[in-house]
């Protein structure tokens, strides 16, 4: 690798940040004012964007307004929700309106009003490597122009890395060959390349898209003559929603496949939710791994089901689609895993193999196209490798993270949401970002400069000391 250009000399910063999504952005929020901390944030984004394909009419965050970027740690910070919306002129109708729960669309405009805000983010700067250099860490970045070019390289110097690189779309096994053969099918045989569109063709659906591809491909897919979503979480439901009704009325059929045995509501009951707190995240961290992949798997419902009252206004579109004796062309099943999928050539249609949980029969389902609403995965980021084994790893190969969420025995590199296997429920959750963001700042000024609140719940987790 050829020597770096160094970026502002030879400065050390006490943090430098990978990734600017809202827990990126939360860490830049709450470091600026602190005056022991000399910070910079590298992303390769042009500018904040979270989440544009499901920036769905009407859709709301799952987590109140008090989960913002830095309320939960400072409640008194110039970035929060309230202070967004009285700048913008929104905090009356906000109040009136008699909902904790932001619009989506309306926490996206939020994190790009505190970014707007900041001087130590720079965006279209892909990191390449982090590396030793002495007693800091280098961070090799290109730099990116507004086509997504490298046109130059920086360094940047830290005591501190924090990774906030987030996760990324993950499809299932069958879905994801399904998607590369239609890949290799469009490609010209010759170059390689994907040949230029009909000038007089209307572009047709993508046989498969991840849910974060959505509305790009949204008029595609109803027009694409049958659509079946995959998943069994809000944006499934979502999406299930959006096009439902446009659907009926153009004569486009769309199927929902789930794995699950229903289609299970988020559980948003207080004594639960206290699972998303430090003393849960404790007892998740004491258990054996595979016990907590286990649990992993069982608490899914705890964050990843649906908003209760989208199920109902689901029920409530089938109802009225239905009145009068109309056959809804749509069909839902549940406990249905896509077991294998193929591209029927003549016919043009994407063949899923679908297998139901409890019988155990299988049948074939034909469709134009797939939505696959099937989450996100984190991973070791590729650019941590040149720090070999400093880096610590589970059986699995998966990142080892501390309780205070670091990832080498120097306690120098910090991750932000890379941690559900290892603290479960409270790693993806956006109320919990501050709290992160509040211990990790702690180990970078060695003082605590946002009260830390270590024990919020009213049960007790586990069993309590024996009586003296």
């Amino acid at each position: 690798m050829s020597a770096p250009a160094p970026a502002d000399d030879a400065r050390v910063h006490d943090l430098v940040g990978i990734g600017i999504g809202p827990f990126g952005l939360g860490m830049a929020a709450l470091s600026e004012p602190l005056e022991d901390v000399d910070a910079i944030f590298l992303d390769q984004a042009p500018g904040f964007s979270w989440h544009p394909g499901m920036m769905l009419d009407g859709a709301t965050i799952q987590v109140p307004f008090l989960a913002d970027l830095v309320t939960m740690a400072d409640p008194t910070s110039r970035f929060s929700f309230l202070q967004f919306l009285k700048e913008t002129g929104r905090l009356y109708p906000f109040y009136i309106r008699e909902s904790f729960y932001p619009l989506r669309s309306e926490y996206d405009r939020y994190c790009r009003w505190v970014a707007e805000q900041l001087d130590t983010l720079r965006w279209s700067r892909r990191v390449r490597a982090v590396e030793e250099e002495g007693d800091h860490l280098l961070v090799v970045a290109d730099v990116l122009d507004a086509e997504g070019e490298v046109v130059g390289t920086e360094a940047h110097r830290g005591r501190h890395v924090v990774l906030g690189v987030g996760t990324r779309p993950a499809l299932p096994p069958a879905l994801a060959e399904l998607a590369e053969a239609a890949d290799r099918t469009a490609a010209d045989p010759a170059t390689g390349e994907s040949p230029a569109p009909s000038s007089s063709a209307a572009p047709s659906a993508p046989p498969v898209i991840h849910s974060s591809q959505y509305l790009p491909a949204r008029e595609q897919l109803l027009d694409a003559g049958s659509v079946t979503i995959v998943g069994s979480g809000q944006s499934a439901a979502e999406i299930y929603r959006d096009l439902l009704e446009d659907a009926a009325a153009r004569g486009t059929r769309v199927d929902w496949v789930t794995r699950s045995p229903r289609f299970f509501p988020m559980e948003y009951t207080k004594l639960t939710l206290e699972m998303t707190s430090p003393e849960y995240t404790d007892l998740f961290r004491s258990l054996p791994e595979d016990r907590r992949e286990s649990l992993g798997r069982e608490q899914r419902t705890l964050y990843k089901g649906i908003s209760g009252d989208l199920v109902d206004d689901i029920h409530d579109l089938l109802y009225r689609l239905s009145q009068g004796g109309a056959e809804v062309p749509t069909t839902l099943l549940t406990d249905t895993a896509v077991t294998a999928a193929r591209h029927d050539a003549e016919t043009g249609e994407q063949v899923l193999t679908l297998e139901h949980g409890e019988l155990g029969t299988r049948r074939e389902h034909r469709t134009s196209a797939v939505v696959a609403a099937t989450g996100y995965r984190s991973s070791a980021p590729a650019l941590l490798a040149p720090l070999g084994e400093r880096i610590r790893r589970d059986s699995r190969g998966r990142l080892d993270v501390s309780r205070d969420y670091t990832i080498d025995d120097q306690q120098r590199i910090h991750v932000l949401n890379a941690e559900e296997h290892t603290h479960g429920v409270t790693a993806p959750d956006l109320g919990f970002g501050a709290w992160r963001a509040s211990v990790v700042l702690d180990a970078i000024t060695g003082r605590e400069p946002y009260p830390i609140e270590r024990r919020i719940a009213f049960q007790t987790f586990g069993l309590p000391a024996d009586d003296a």
